[in-house]
């Protein structure tokens, strides 16, 4: 039987490595899109669900929500409470799992996760606290990345040098309709799903794969349980990704990754 609870205690360490608000800044843009497509109106009581250093609550925010960010992480809650703090925007950010989310039952106008819950190793408990903590007639709004684009391709690619977890569903699950109809469809009136992308650029493939390798805990880790050999096997498999994926013409990067926004309405 599988220890979901160890594996996510792994996780949240994973997380808490590195310094994902610099990753999540060439995401804002998702966040936007994400609040915009689920049509927020002003005063609405609006949580973010694994919302690491921010984004998608500082746009809700911004948009006159009431607004509560939870993450499992502190290093991230502080990193959002200094941004909210700098465009002096009112959000509570407050520390809690996903799968276990500290409010009561239909809490929420708006639920939003961005990049965020579908990482969760218990996805059946993770979903049904989505819709747990919506009132009924509320909106869940997501943005997952999904199976066959950028950053699928890089967890597999990662994945063939440093296994996964057994017995845990892919992440990218929460990447396709058929994943969303099974997790959350019964409880739904409607789901609408738009693949959309978010462009990745760097100054090299050379300088991405450092750039993750350093901020990005999931990627940090992937490294350091390698030997020198294996670590240097991973970096050109991830170069080799980047180089078939890349738009650019040049020695830059200039890469889509490609994501499903969606917008459900709960029953």
């Amino acid at each position: 039987m599988t220890d979901l609870a160890a594996i996510k205690e792994r996780q949240q360490q994973m997380w808490a490595a590195g310094d994902f608000s610099m990753i999540g800044v060439s995401q804002v843009i998702v966040s936007e899109l994400l609040c915009e497509a689920v049509e927020l109106r002003a005063g609405q009581q609006f949580l973010d669900v694994a919302t690491g250093s921010g984004n998608t609550a500082l746009a809700a925010a911004r948009r006159g929500c009431d607004v509560i960010g939870v993450d499992y992480v502190p290093s991230l809650l502080a990193r959002g409470r200094e941004r909210a703090a700098a465009e002096r925007l009112r959000v509570t950010f407050h520390e809690g799992d996903a799968e276990h989310l500290p409010f009561p039952d239909a809490a929420f106008d708006v639920v939003l996760s961005t990049f965020g819950v579908m990482f969760a190793p218990d996805q059946t408990k993770a979903a049904r606290e989505l819709l747990r903590v919506c009132r009924a007639g509320g909106t869940i709004g997501l943005a997952n990345w999904t199976p066959d684009g950028f950053v699928g391709t890089n967890a597999r690619v990662t994945a063939d040098h440093v296994p996964p977890p057994p017995g845990v569903p892919p992440p990218t699950r929460w990447g396709t309709a058929e994943g969303l109809r099974a997790l959350l469809g019964e409880a739904l009136a409607s789901l609408q799903v738009t693949r959309r992308s978010v462009v990745l650029r760097a100054r090299s493939a050379q300088h991405y794969v450092e750039y993750v390798r350093t901020y990005f805990g999931p990627a940090q880790k992937a490294f350091e349980a390698l030997s020198a050999d294996g670590q240097e096997r991973l970096r050109q498999a991830l170069i080799e990704t980047i180089s078939h994926c890349n738009r650019s013409g040049d020695e830059t990067m200039f890469v889509p990754a490609d994501y499903l926004e969606v917008v459900a309405r709960k029953r």
